[in-house]
């Protein structure tokens, strides 16, 4: 028996849901989790459905049993194997703590996804890479040569069939062209103290202002930098008593947590973009383990 994944984005209106259920009910199909939200403010309906073809129904006899309740409802509609592992590129400059715990997290299988490629606009982490048997790409970026490094990248994720970048301290701006292309399918992490510490020290600045939480943010890139629809965040509580290197410390633990559950809840098909903000569902059951893998 082949478990599926289906997500759901429409205007909301009466009778999605049942009309849902009663269809893979039809089909021999059982449900084994189910999330649906309401967004009041804009309208729109938002479901992810978890289920069991216990009777063989397969993923192209589903799609093509959805079309009239597609069209019926004006929804896009998905149909997933549960158990595909998503194509991912991870990006990288020269901090490379969320990407060594990236790569550590795929490597236990906390994070099921199939890392096609690394790519970074230096080479500090390409033995890192190489040794874990994952292709290196050197991508040189300067104000000049924006253009080309980006239809480089580009060029990649088409090779590969990558269907997400997750930018795992990528210390570069990304054109508005290449957000809108890739819209939905980036995700960036940085620390929580935008606005109001800006620049290359934003730890030793709040050090320096005393600051009690550090917190870190992770997102989808949109061409509006560090502004995207937001997935995943957390904090953590310090005291005076605490250094500036404790606060770089602490600050890089935490983003590198937030960034992991970002991408597994997006690699597991539980967000949705909703206008400036990210519905996201909670974990499935039997994949809570893995999801508070921080």
């Amino acid at each position: 028996m082949k478990q599926y994944v289906i997500t759901v984005s429409c205007k909301s209106r009466r009778g999605i849901v049942a009309a849902i259920s009663n269809f893979l009910a039809s089909q021999g199909c059982n449900i084994v989790d189910s999330s649906q939200f309401d967004g009041l403010d804009t309208g729109m309906f938002f479901m992810r459905v978890s289920f069991i073809s216990e009777e063989g129904a397969d993923q192209a006899k589903l799609i093509e049993g959805f079309k009239p309740i597609v069209a019926e409802f004006k929804m896009q509609l998905d149909v997933q194997d549960a158990n595909r592992r998503m194509k991912v590129v991870l990006m990288v400059s020269r901090f490379g703590h969320c990407l060594n715990d990236l790569l550590y997290r795929w490597k236990i299988g906390a994070l099921p996804i199939d890392i096609v490629g690394v790519v970074s606009n230096h080479f500090d982490y390409q033995k890192v890479v190489v040794n874990h048997d994952i292709p290196f790409h050197h991508i040189k970026v300067t104000k000049d040569n924006k253009p080309k490094a980006e239809a480089q990248l580009l060029e990649l994720v088409d090779q590969t069939g990558a269907e997400l970048i997750v930018l795992a301290r990528y210390m570069q701006v990304l054109s508005d062209a290449m957000c809108k292309k890739m819209s939905g399918r980036i995700i960036n992490i940085h620390h929580s103290f935008l606005p109001s510490f800006k620049g290359a020290n934003p730890y030793k600045q709040a050090y320096e202002r005393g600051v009690k939480l550090i917190g870190a943010t992770a997102h989808y890139v949109t061409a509006d930098l560090d502004e995207g629809p937001i997935i995943e965040q957390d904090i953590a509580r310090i005291t005076h008593a605490q250094s500036a290197e404790d606060y770089v410390s602490i600050g890089r633990d935490v983003e590198s947590q937030v960034l992991a559950r970002a991408v597994h809840a997006h690699i597991h098909h539980r967000t949705f973009i909703n206008g400036n903000r990210a519905v996201v569902f909670p974990a499935s059951p039997g994949s809570y383990a893995s999801e508070r893998m921080g």
